[in-house]
């Protein structure tokens, strides 16, 4: 089948995001090296101790083959002499020393590294999270939100399960393969001559597996993102889905996409499939042609049973490390492909960055200047060319213009989610890009269209923008806004759950609540950008209303195709392409008789006829 949509931006699309992201962080190089090292700073005791704690185990682990041998050499005689099991309890009491040793030890080391690897994960959420909310709204308007809730989940997930288990096996690994070689040798030269030609096929195979293995699974990173972006798309837009009949496609396309990642999978699996039965190959290759030999030694009298007994052991544990190296491998690949993406998105600038030395300002009077502002978007065609305008404080100003025009566009600026070009936006003169975010977010609040409700009470909606705000001054800003009525209304009146995005209130109740949070705010300049579109007509009524009492005292900015919000503006601009093409009081654009307002009001007056 055709994959060149996923939901409605496509899997082409999404793999070109995945390249891009795999440009940001360069597999496990600069930025995620630099991020794993940050990350485990703050545990560099702990990971000490936690290596000691290994070498403990494994030293304990290392001592039982040994007290075998010693039992079988040393211990089993006496008995056969003279009936005296002093020598052999004294060895087994020492394997159950042993055996207690490494029992402790592995319990303290996975305590340790639960607190350390939960430390971690807390960190990295904590970081992307916040890293997350200071990205620009450009940022956000191209990274899908599938993506975002990749990087929060499989992602980190994928570095807890290097750090859970990868730590371990490695160290672990490590300490067995030099500790047990060592020993090998020492317990008989030849026979560890022997063991140790196996030497030189393991690294073949271990080598081939390391470099086929890199891309595999870093495909199956690649490969989730794309079902969960296609899975999170869809259900966000679940309503759309289902009024366009969308389910067949969406779920062809899930279907491809769900492949694919079940194809990565396999891929990783197969090899996974050669490697750990190629290491029991070689190992047991290797055991029998010990035990044929060290068999022959020990005939001859050149060893005893008791060293041979202990050689096969350590043998068997030489090999075991093989299989947790590879296994390490897989989370190593696993945690690389996500800290390289999450490296990748910590590394992205905020488009609007905080100044260095922000100037304070506590309560604004509320006059906004746009000196001489151009603004374009990424593809460079200049959206508002030239904006020179001062909204005097305490002006409600009203903005019209067909779509396009650069409205939503002043909205934006006015509001810092997006820098000018050149020139300059200010706040009683001062440029919005050296205030500190919570000063100028304190003092200019903007009300869209679709305003977002957030899971939780009603009340906590209202107050969402002072969250210290008592029940009362809750109450006052509903009503103000003509909003207490029918909160009153509802079965648990202030505390009654939205569910999510406000799914259990109208289109015009949800606007309502948005409005009231922004009263409460109380911000020195309000903008509405379209934000009475989505009302019923006895909703815009009550706001109508209501806008008198809102609007008093600050600085308003007001976009809106309906003029009759535009009635309670002190001035109206009509822009054109970025440009203001008229200026002046709404009844005076109305007494020149022609001109856009002119006609734009006259039609609205046959539409009431």
């Amino acid at each position: 089948m055709s994959t060149t949509d996923i939901g409605w931006r496509g899997v082409a699309a999404v793999d070109v995001e995945e390249a891009e992201e795999r440009e940001r962080g360069a597999r496990f190089t600069g930025g995620s090296r630099e991020l794993l090292a940050e990350l485990l700073r703050p545990y560099r005791s702990a990971l000490m101790v936690l290596v000691g704690i290994v070498v403990v185990e494994n030293g304990a682990r290392l001592a039982i083959p040994s007290l075998v041998k010693v039992g079988i050499d040393s211990g089993i005689p006496p008995i056969r002499e003279s009936g005296n099991v002093g020598p052999l309890g004294l060895v087994a009491g020492a394997v159950l020393l042993c055996s207690v040793v490494q029992a402790v030890a592995r319990n303290r080391f996975l305590v340790q590294q639960g607190e350390v690897g939960q430390g971690v994960l807390y960190e990295v959420r904590r970081r992307v999270f916040r890293h997350f909310q200071a990205l620009s709204p450009a940022f956000h308007d191209d990274y899908t939100s599938g993506r975002v809730i990749s990087r929060q989940t499989s992602d980190v997930e994928a570095i807890y399960e290097m750090l859970e288990t990868g730590f371990d096996g490695l160290v672990k690994a490590a300490l067995t393969l030099v500790g047990t070689g060592v020993i090998l040798l020492f317990l008989d030269w030849k026979l560890g001559l022997v063991a140790l030609c196996s030497g030189p096929f393991l690294f073949l195979l271990t080598n081939w597996f390391r470099r086929s293995s890199a891309d595999a699974y870093r495909g199956t990173r690649e490969k989730v993102a794309l079902v969960i972006v296609h899975f999170v798309e869809s259900m966000g837009g679940i309503r759309a889905v289902q009024a366009f009949r969308r389910e067949p496609r969406n779920q062809e396309i899930f279907d491809d996409v769900n492949d694919q990642y079940r194809l990565a999978n396999l891929r990783a699996f197969r090899l996974v499939g050669l490697f750990m039965p190629g290491i029991k190959l070689i190992g047991n290759v290797t055991i029998a042609t010990v035990l044929v030999y060290g068999g022959y030694l020990a005939y001859s009298g050149e060893v005893t049973v008791g060293v041979l007994a202990a050689f096969l052991l350590y043998l068997r544990q030489f090999f075991e490390p093989m299989q947790e190296i590879s296994q390490f491998y897989n989370t190593f690949q696993s945690a690389t492909a996500a800290l390289d993406k999450l490296a990748g998105v910590l590394r992205e600038e905020p488009g609007v960055p905080e100044p260095e030395h922000p100037v304070a300002l506590d309560r604004a009077r509320g006059e906004l200047r746009f000196d001489h502002v151009h603004f374009a978007y990424v593809d460079g065609r200049p959206v508002v060319p030239d904006l020179d305008l001062t909204v005097p404080a305490g002006q409600t100003l009203a903005v019209v213009g067909t779509t396009g025009a650069g409205k939503t566009t002043l909205a934006k600026l006015a509001t810092r989610f997006y820098d000018p070009v050149d020139g300059e936006v200010r706040l009683d003169g001062l440029d919005l890009r050296t205030l500190a975010a919570d000063d100028l977010r304190r003092n200019v609040v903007m009300v869209t269209q679709e305003n977002y409700l957030f899971s939780g009470s009603i009340a906590d909606n209202i107050r969402f923008g002072r969250p210290e705000a008592a029940i009362n001054d809750v109450v006052a800003a509903a009503t103000a806004l003509g909003a207490h009525d029918f909160i009153a209304a509802l079965p648990e009146g202030y505390d009654t759950d939205v569910a999510q995005r406000g799914g259990r209130l109208s289109a015009g109740q949800r606007q309502l609540v948005a409005f009231a949070r922004a009263f409460l705010a109380d911000p020195a300049v309000l903008i509405l950008d379209e934000a009475t579109s989505s009302l019923d007509i006895p909703s815009e009524r009550l706001v109508q209303e209501a806008l008198h009492t809102v609007l008093a005292g600050r600085t308003a900015v007001i976009i809106a195709h309906r003029l009759s919000t535009v009635e309670t503006a002190d001035r109206v601009l009509v822009m054109e392409h970025g440009r203001v093409v008229e200026d002046g009081s709404p009844a005076e654009l109305i007494s020149r008789g022609e001109g856009r307002f002119a006609d734009l009001h006259q039609a609205w007056l046959d539409s009431l006829a």
